[in-house]
């Protein structure tokens, strides 16, 4: 879920007796505060805290307390100095936010304007002026009755028949090849010693139980060519250039010599497809018919599960195109670093080291602001619409959705709630609530017409709605490289 966005400042008790406050508009979201404060206030804040030290320090030939105030603000007028304006302007600052009825995220950016106020405080108005970051005003227009349609992915004979056929091939085994040479199709098991021709390099390749699917995707012609008749022990010498554009940063472009120790031919060994195998996947399987009947449910609620997705982020992408409006940068820049974050999350859990990946950083920035845009757009409307419709989560909502994340966590209820109240997050559980429920709104009010399937369906992009979800398209991780 996007940053979670700040609330009005709550307003403090006054202290001015006279204060100027002026508003630039610098854009939908910065804005420019230009504050003057009263030279009296000013007086009566250099008094108070003169009259603090003069009772706390010790100033030669003064008992202690006794020192003219005069004295003590000549001796420590920059302490002083520091602790008025340290007190004054943060104060100036709240007022005229909370006059100004912005709602403010982030810190002010604070600039003194007249220095020489500060050089005889008191004596004249101390003029500030601050940059502050504001959540843009948004007019909301229509967001019920959004025009949509829901396509929901066919589960046909031949689906059902691909995954089960998918599962037949996960359970297959690897036999020895005891009679023959290697021939594609098999799987030839390899000890590699490598040395770089061009560019040269003093470092050579080692790697052992190597796996080699002869004719396997991703499998170089070089591998599958010198490979192919081999049997155990046999000991091939080859050269392999690599292409430019080959997976691996280590090895594109390269030309490497190997030696490869072959260690074991095997082939693959379908099991039969019938009832007994069908039964190894659990006690509810008792053939191979009721097999394929749980693989149709088990495709035919992944397929509603999509188009529901789809549904969501389609209601959401008709919101954010018919309410155009900026997003404060500041936002933008945390959520983009969020995005980026889990985006080298999800390649390290893959197996890639992201240093290593010939990617264009700079351009793949530019596309997660972009997304970031968007998200937060999407959470600032569905907060509008919160409001508007007076959504709010009841308690028993979110200790179901704690219960929930305690369970994901496999932690007790008591310590999820305890971390939660610690950092604040019960608030975000309740935020992100209120964004479900007015999606759940839009769904229930949009104008959902049914299409048959098609591929270039929109895609799914659960980071643009209130919260993110699972999708059920499959982990292909790769597992790590080979060199072939």
């Amino acid at each position: 879920m996007p940053a979670r966005l700040s609330r009005p400042r709550q307003a403090k008790a006054r202290v001015f007796t006279f204060m100027k406050t002026e508003v630039v508009d610098l854009s939908a979201t910065r804005k420019e505060l230009k504050i003057e404060i009263d030279a009296a206030d000013v007086r009566a804040e250099l008094e108070r805290v003169t009259e603090r030290y003069a009772a706390a320090v010790n100033v030669p030939g003064f008992r202690k307390g006794r020192a003219p105030n005069s004295v003590v603000r000549q001796r420590y007028k920059n302490e002083i100095r520091g602790e008025v304006v340290q007190n004054l302007v943060p104060q100036a600052i709240n007022e005229a936010i909370t006059e100004s009825a912005l709602n403010v995220i982030g810190e002010p950016d604070i600039h003194l304007d007249n220095n020489e106020a500060l050089e005889q405080l008191g004596d004249q108005p101390l003029s500030i002026h601050a940059h502050v970051e504001v959540l843009p005003e948004v007019v909301l227009g229509e967001y019920k009755g959004l025009e949509v349609a829901r396509r929901t992915r066919p589960v046909t004979d031949e689906t059902v028949a691909a995954m089960v056929e998918n599962l037949r091939e996960q359970s297959a085994s690897l036999q020895p090849v005891e009679d023959r040479a290697a021939e594609a199709g098999d799987t030839v098991t390899v000890n590699f010693t490598g040395r770089y021709i061009e560019p040269p390099s003093e470092e050579d390749i080692k790697a052992e139980d190597v796996e080699v699917a002869l004719g396997g995707e991703g499998v170089l012609a070089d591998f599958n060519e010198q490979l192919t008749g081999t049997k155990p022990d046999d000991v091939k010498t080859f050269v392999v250039k690599y292409p430019a554009d080959f997976s691996s940063k280590g090895l594109a472009g390269n030309e490497i010599e190997y030696t490869a120790t072959v260690t074991a031919v095997r082939r693959k060994e379908l099991p039969e497809l019938d009832d007994e195998w069908a039964k190894t996947f659990g006690e509810e399987i008792d053939s191979l018919d009721t097999l394929r009947a749980k693989m149709r449910e088990n495709l035919t609620e992944r397929a509603n599960l999509e188009a529901e997705h789809r549904l969501r982020d389609e209601v959401m992408g008709k919101l954010i195109e018919a309410h155009e409006f900026e997003v404060p940068e500041s936002l933008v820049k945390s959520q983009a670093r969020r995005l980026l974050e889990s985006t080298v999350r999800d390649m390290m859990q893959r197996g890639m080291d992201p240093r290593n990946q010939e990617l264009d950083w700079e351009n793949l920035q530019g596309m997660l602001e972009a997304q970031a845009t968007e998200d937060l757009r999407g959470s600032i409307l569905l907060e509008r619409i919160a409001d508007a419709e007076e959504i709010e989560p009841t308690d028993e909502e979110i200790a179901r959705e704690i219960e929930v994340i305690a369970e994901g966590a496999r932690q007790s209820v008591e310590q999820v709630r305890a971390a939660l109240t610690k950092q604040g997050g019960e608030r975000s559980i309740a935020d992100r609530l209120r964004h479900r429920k007015a999606l759940d709104l839009l769904i229930e009010n949009a104008r959902v017409s049914e299409e048959e399937w098609r591929e270039d369906a929109p895609p799914v992009a659960p980071a643009a709605t209130e919260e993110t979800g699972e999708t059920d398209e499959g982990d292909e991780s790769d597992g790590g490289e080979s060199q072939s």
